[in-house]
């Protein structure tokens, strides 16, 4: 069957795209990506179109602009689109900013490394936190799909293995500075869906 004339069920297209059914259903219910047709049970059906518009959705997506954004776009309701390039450039300009620091740390580790010292701690923790701050923020979805994954990874864990984890976070969290905890909690936050 050409894949133009074929539909998709929700599973599938999750399953085709790598986006979850969660994503999907979220996209349907805000009017981002509504399926062109239902089932006699009320299950989703995706056409070519459909798919044509979610590579749409994922691409602006990857540009870092929100969903409501996204929807303005498509929906033709963004009628200049220097807006959109301004916006574009503005995450550009700020990915470049966060490139040179990470190379600037990168380089102060290197030059220690040459000269046998190790780094120090708190040179890895800024490391670490100019790199996490270089990535962007989590999307509600990915942020849930990151938790149940987590939960999933636990549920697999034996009692001993749990508890031998949780003191190892422990030792780990005792032998941190104050500061280097901060560096810690800001970097979690960073993380955290900004829509």
């Amino acid at each position: 069957m050409d894949t133009d004339e074929r539909t998709w069920r929700v599973g599938e297209l999750a399953e085709a795209t790598g986006l979850s059914v969660r994503t999907l259903h979220h996209y349907d219910e805000i009017g981002l990506l509504c399926p062109s047709d239902r089932s006699a049970s009320g299950h989703r059906r995706y056409d070519a179109d459909d798919v044509r518009r979610l590579h749409r959705v994922v691409a602006l997506r990857g540009f870092g602009l929100t969903l409501a954004e996204v929807g303005q776009i498509l929906d033709g309701e963004l009628t200049d689109p220097r807006e959109l390039i301004r916006k574009q450039l503005d995450v550009v300009e700020e990915q470049l900013a966060a490139a040179a620091e990470v190379r600037r740390k990168l380089l102060g580790v290197l030059g220690g490394l040459d000269r046998a010292d190790e780094p120090s701690a708190q040179a890895l923790l800024e490391l670490i936190e100019v790199m996490t701050a270089m990535s962007r923020a989590l999307t509600r979805e990915e942020f849930q799909e990151l938790a149940q994954s987590r939960l999933r990874a636990v549920a697999d864990l034996t009692a001993a293995e749990l508890e031998a984890l949780a003191e190892e976070r422990k030792k780990a969290m005792a032998a941190l500075t104050p500061e280097e905890r901060e560096v810690l909690r800001r970097n979690r936050e960073e993380l955290m869906p900004k829509d």
